[in-house]
């Protein structure tokens, strides 16, 4: 995301276009937009009011009860390299892959981290884009990680999280879940159990 970041003016900016290219269809408020994307309220005023010069977003203002009316963001489907945003900002690595193991440092006892949907490149139904098995997991910390991580990515992340002994037995009474995972395109991040 670092070269991306400078060629497209910084973070922000991506993040905000990952997460219109990623929804194209759906209205955001800015509340939703500083919510999903972790941009501050002053950069994100910003960065709208640039994509709305270049054409790549459009805005109308909406009533919201009585006496507020709100500013809606979406993505201008119209806009003219589209395609070539998309293939530039979603069809590539969304992060770099060793950054996301780091991000999970904290959350527990890592032995197994496995990326797959989003993550790799490839046509393909996974039912969870992350896979994080360990021993001591803090569910807030875990949560944290995934929020920022979907933030970066533009995109909600599905994931599963196991403690060790969990998904061993999971493992081997074949569930199907985790079949699922392991049998189609998928990156061991971190692997100390041997899967």
């Amino acid at each position: 995301m670092e070269i991306l970041s400078e060629l497209f003016g910084g973070a922000a900016r991506v993040k905000l276009m990952r997460l219109f290219l990623f929804h194209p269809h759906i209205v955001f408020d800015e509340e939703a937009l500083e919510a999903r994307s972790k941009v501050s309220r002053k950069e994100l005023k910003r960065q709208l009011r640039e994509l709305h010069a270049a054409s790549l977003v459009s805005s109308r203002t909406v009533p919201k009860g009585k006496k507020r009316k709100v500013q809606m963001w979406s993505l201008n489907e119209e806009f003219t390299y589209l395609p070539e945003l998309k293939q530039l900002l979603i069809n590539t690595a969304l992060v770099r892959h060793g950054d996301v193991a780091k991000r999970f440092q904290k959350v527990g006892k890592i032995k197994l981290l496995v990326l797959t949907g989003v993550f790799i490149q490839q046509e393909n139904d996974s039912r969870v884009d992350l896979l994080v098995v360990g021993d001591g997991i803090r569910k807030n910390a875990l949560e944290n990680a995934m929020k920022i991580l979907e933030s970066e990515v533009g995109k909600e992340i599905s994931y599963a999280a196991f403690e060790t002994a969990d998904f061993k037995y999971r493992l081997s009474m074949y569930d199907k879940l985790i079949r699922d995972i392991l049998d189609f395109p998928h990156e061991k991040l971190i692997n100390k159990i041997n899967v």
